[in-house]
């Protein structure tokens, strides 16, 4: 009887364990993808002369700029090469901190020595970060002070978005803060960018060779090779800042900028930037409204000059961004006196023009004596009172 007991027993505790619920399968974490996220976190449009916004979404939003950063380091040496602080023949010589950069490079060495064109380059074609690092050294003695400079820069252009915390863009490390920017502060920073035709020059280019053609450098910003007439500016990524860029593209004298911040994907990201171009390059058409010089309005009587007919011209070029459909639409108010008393300087203000569509205001651009002309004396003027001039 005791034996049947245990037996019992025995088989009592088993089917309690056969009665435990097993274990919830461990669920695998599912990776990001971008079919999920959204195409941007943030996008802006706009035409480079005028700065017209022509399309939207979050452009104050503020964003993780990746190697985007380095557009502020170009602005920088820009600067400085057109104040003759530097020059593009300049001798960096390479040093140990910036030899060991990560993420994109060229594989500098300590010791090695390029000239700031070469390392330029290397810094808009190749997004290296060890070129950036070597030349804000360079610039302004340490990396550190050539980002405070990198500071004051953005706040005289008005980028109330931004701050800039590095020279390159990378990740940050624990502990420090992410370069951070909005689209409409990019738009500032682009079209002070613009500026510098040299700097487009380098943009523009989409395989370099690097170290005597050691190393070949190819642009990461590849809307250059997919869209005609694109020449800058500068694609960024890592993980939590995802794909961004700001590009540049020209067609007939139509420049836009498009900023595209938060992609999942660069492929995402491009297409988004070609596409906003090429419709915004198809509704819009540059206009020239006035040139330089160019004669414009009824002349003005100068009863007291020399000359007593006066031809105003435009005292600057003015051309604007309009609709296609709106072209014909454009009107034009001359403002002029009918005649002044004495004399005239050349390139003396006599009036102005204000071009208007749809009853706004697109710009205003003065009217100016093209030549002196002095005026005639009392004896003069009295024989043009008798007739006898």
């Amino acid at each position: 009887m005791l034996a049947s007991l245990i037996s019992s027993n025995a088989l009592a505790k088993e089917a309690q364990k056969l009665k435990k619920p097993s274990p919830a399968p461990v669920k695998k974490e599912q990776k990001r993808s971008p079919q999920n996220e959204p195409p941007f976190q943030a996008f802006l449009v706009i035409e480079a002369n005028t700065g017209m916004v022509l399309e939207s979404a979050n452009p104050n939003l503020k964003h993780p700029l990746a190697s985007v950063t380095k557009l502020m380091t170009a602005c920088i040496v820009m600067e400085k090469l057109e104040s003759g602080a530097n020059q593009l023949t300049d001798i960096i010589s390479i040093s140990s901190a910036a030899s060991k950069m990560g993420g994109s490079q060229v594989y500098l060495k300590q010791g090695e020595s390029f000239t700031l064109e070469e390392l330029m380059k290397a810094i808009m074609i190749a997004s290296g970060n060890d070129a950036a690092y070597a030349v804000a050294e360079h610039i302004s003695g340490t990396v550190e002070a050539f980002v405070e400079e990198m500071n004051k820069k953005a706040k005289s252009l008005g980028m109330n978005d931004s701050e800039f915390h590095s020279v390159h863009g990378l990740p940050p490390a624990p502990g420090q803060s992410q370069d951070i920017s909005s689209c409409n502060d990019l738009m500032l920073l682009s079209r002070e960018l613009l500026k510098y035709p040299k700097l487009l020059e380098w943009t523009a280019i989409q395989v370099e060779p690097f170290r005597n053609g050691t190393f070949i450098m190819r642009n990461h910003n590849k809307i250059i090779a997919k869209l005609p007439g694109t020449d800058g500016f500068k694609t960024g990524y890592y993980e939590k800042a995802g794909f961004n860029v700001v590009a540049t593209a020209r067609k007939d004298g139509l420049r836009l900028i498009v900023a595209v911040l938060g992609s999942p994907s660069a492929r995402i990201r491009d297409s988004i930037a070609i596409e906003k171009f090429k419709n915004h390059m198809a509704k819009y058409k540059m206009v020239t409204l006035a040139q330089k010089g160019q004669n414009i309005g009824e002349a003005v009587f100068l009863p007291d000059g020399e000359t007593q007919s006066l031809q105003t011209v435009a005292a600057s070029d003015f051309s604007y961004p309009v609709l296609r459909e709106k072209m014909e639409a454009v009107k034009k108010e001359i403002r002029l006196p009918r005649e002044v008393a004495g004399g005239v300087e050349a390139g003396q203000k006599m009036g102005d023009v204000v071009f208007m569509l749809d009853n706004e205001t697109l710009g205003t651009i003065d009217l100016i004596s093209p030549a002196h002309i002095r005026k005639v004396g009392i004896f003069k003027k009295f024989f043009r009172l008798i007739g006898l001039e």
